[in-house]
């Protein structure tokens, strides 16, 4: 069976990718930092319908703490054949309200945080010649958005860093893919108000609100057989809120 370690998978896109890749028949380690209870709440649910899981905690921000989840998932599973980099945060407010304490951190977590994983899961790709990547961006990346300048730019450098790291990886037959999802319904949205919701339904072209487990659907097919030959790319999963 492969093995995937998964970001930020107690909630939101991440617990949806955890479920979606367990019931593909992958290995799932499953990471969270300070949702302890709500982690080991999805590896429970995991293997009550008989996938295989275990937790990992880490703050992705560590370089040392990435280095030990990796090794405890290819000590739980055996080599990882895919990696996740979902864990994530915002730092909403005008441009001129966010300090550079605040702009740090979404770029430390948001950027740093998949480089840092990268890093950790790559010499075991390397040494088997493949591998996938996916990283989770956004529709802000994209597009760029008023009053998300910090998450905006974090997840702006996480394209390009896929982008560059698709063109040095792919001779390794290592693949690199971004998904960017629009506005889902996760704890992250949790400040918007009906209103705010309805606005941005309105606006898509599909006129809903997305749901983490379509996100989940993008992320288990960039990462499986079925996108062998797709690198590089970044797959808009926004119901039309953005169309490049």
């Amino acid at each position: 069976m492969p093995v995937v370690l998964i970001t930020g998978a107690s909630r939101g896109i991440g617990r949806a990718a955890a479920f979606a890749f367990a019931r593909d028949c992958w290995c799932v380690a499953v990471n969270y930092c300070h949702s302890e209870k709500q982690g080991l709440e999805v590896v429970e649910a995991i293997r009550d319908f008989g996938g295989l899981a275990c937790a990992v905690p880490g703050d992705v921000t560590d370089p040392q703490a990435c280095q030990a989840m990796v090794r405890q998932t290819v000590d739980t599973f055996g080599p990882l054949d895919a990696l996740v980099n979902n864990a994530g945060i915002s730092q909403p407010g005008q441009f001129q309200d966010v300090s550079p304490a605040m702009f740090a951190q979404c770029l430390a977590v948001n950027l740093e945080g998949p480089r840092n994983m990268i890093a950790a899961a790559l010499p075991g790709m390397l040494a088997r010649k493949r591998g996938a990547i996916v990283n989770v961006s956004s529709m802000w990346g994209v597009s760029g958005a008023s009053c998300e300048s910090a998450y905006a730019a974090s997840k702006a450098g996480l394209i390009g860093l896929s982008k560059a790291l698709a063109r040095e990886l792919g001779p390794s037959n290592i693949r690199v893919n971004c998904v960017a999802p629009g506005v889902i319904e996760t704890d992250m949205n949790r400040n918007l108000s009906p209103a705010d919701y309805q606005a941005l339904a309105d606006q898509t072209p599909l006129c809903r609100i997305g749901q983490p487990e379509e996100v989940a659907s993008a992320i288990l097919f960039l990462a499986g057989p079925g996108a062998s030959f797709i690198t590089g790319q970044v797959l808009g999963v926004n119901g039309g809120f953005v169309i490049t």
